[in-house]
């Protein structure tokens, strides 16, 4: 059945998506990772795909900018299609001195300035975390790769265009891995009514030190990042099995 936001029908999505902010690196990883792939969703251009993955099927679709976005999204995937997983696989920022453009970081916390938490929690601070087996897989999956991983809080803005600039030493300050606009949100979400949810991101720009990918190398350079999220997902099923 249709929500306002997606016309996939029931069945269409599989019991794990993989969710980068923008719908047309959703149709880049779906024609580079996957086979057999079928769009199930296009309104409002945020695209959404179902293909198998070594034989297992994955579902990849567009979340938007900004927690408001992600958490329409995640709320639909989980509530009406059935999704128990959703993996956030984007880019970030980062602050800290050891973390560069192109590293890959997890995010096992998310921080944020938000208030979205708050609402859904009874105006009380609520502590955003991944979940632990996906994290504890994705780490694995790393490793394996032999691609090393930041893995830590990140902090999930709700302003790209931050007027507070004395927030990103801050953020060093209390080592924050990444900054992104999504991750506190869909955690929370998936809190609420019962999922999973993980975040892994590429390291787009450096705020503090003024490093970063072009445009379309963010569409391109994540096959560390991508590679890792998919074996995590067949890490989880063999430990689930």
């Amino acid at each position: 059945m249709a929500t306002p936001h997606i016309n996939a029908e029931m069945g269409d999505f599989a019991d794990t998506v993989l969710m980068p902010g923008d719908p047309l690196r959703a149709k880049y990883i779906a024609d580079t990772y996957l086979e057999n792939v079928r769009q199930v969703n296009d309104v409002r251009n945020m695209f959404g795909y179902t293909g198998t993955y070594q034989g297992r099927e994955i579902s990849v679709m567009g979340h938007g900018m900004g927690i408001p976005s992600v958490s329409i999204y995640a709320k639909e995937l989980i509530t009406d299609y059935g999704v128990k997983s959703l993996i956030r696989v984007g880019s970030c920022g980062a602050v800290r001195d050891d973390v560069n453009v192109r590293d890959v970081v997890i995010g096992m916390g998310a921080s944020t300035d938000s208030k979205v938490n708050r609402m859904r929690f009874n105006d009380h601070d609520f502590a955003a975390i991944a979940d632990f087996e996906l994290t504890q897989h994705a780490v694995a999956a790393a490793k394996a790769k032999n691609v090393p991983v930041k893995v830590g809080n990140i902090f999930s803005a709700d302003l790209f265009y931050n007027p507070q600039t004395e927030m990103a030493e801050m953020l060093k300050r209390y080592g924050i891995v990444g900054v992104e606009m999504e991750a506190a949100g869909l955690y929370g979400v998936a809190a609420e009514f019962g999922a999973r949810a993980m975040t892994i991101c590429t390291v787009s720009d450096h705020i503090l030190k003024g490093d970063s990918l072009s445009s379309a190398d963010r569409q391109t350079t994540f096959d560390d990042m991508m590679l890792i999220a998919l074996d995590t997902v067949l890490r989880d099923d063999e430990a689930r099995a």
